[in-house]
């Protein structure tokens, strides 16, 4: 079993902040876990806006709290995120994300699982884990 505290791993390497300040992130279950999954609890912060295109993972999100939107590049339409809301990125959608005025923390499921470290490349993707 394995038992984590928020607050606790806030304080440890487990905590990533986006190099650009967009957003911070707790990876409170990371590949290195085993589980075939990684957990995270992520806070967009107000006003930004990250491009991401996981080309190499698929991710749910669900909104614990706040408000933000998903624009979606490919068919330009823009999906409003608000608490208890959740969105399946399950065909590598490139996309915005945008927190709104009081931002958003959302949690975060990843398959495959982060190893914790990961910066968006320029492309907005996670480079493709290393396989074993």
């Amino acid at each position: 079993m394995i038992v984590r505290n928020l607050d606790e791993c806030r304080k440890t390497d487990r905590h990533v902040v986006a190099e650009n300040g967009n957003w911070e992130s707790t990876r409170l279950v990371r590949a290195d876990d085993k589980v075939g999954f990684s957990y995270n609890v992520t806070v967009i912060h107000p006003g930004t806006e990250t491009h991401i295109h996981y080309k190499n993972h698929i991710e749910a999100v669900f909104c614990y709290e706040g408000e933000g939107e998903v624009y979606t590049i490919a068919d330009g339409k823009t999906w409003p995120i608000k608490q208890g809301d959740m969105y399946l990125l399950d065909q590598h959608d490139e996309h915005l994300l945008r927190g709104k005025e009081k931002g958003m923390t959302v949690l975060c499921v990843f398959n495959p699982p982060l190893t914790g470290n990961e910066r968006h490349l320029p492309d907005g993707s996670y480079a493709a884990p290393e396989t074993a």
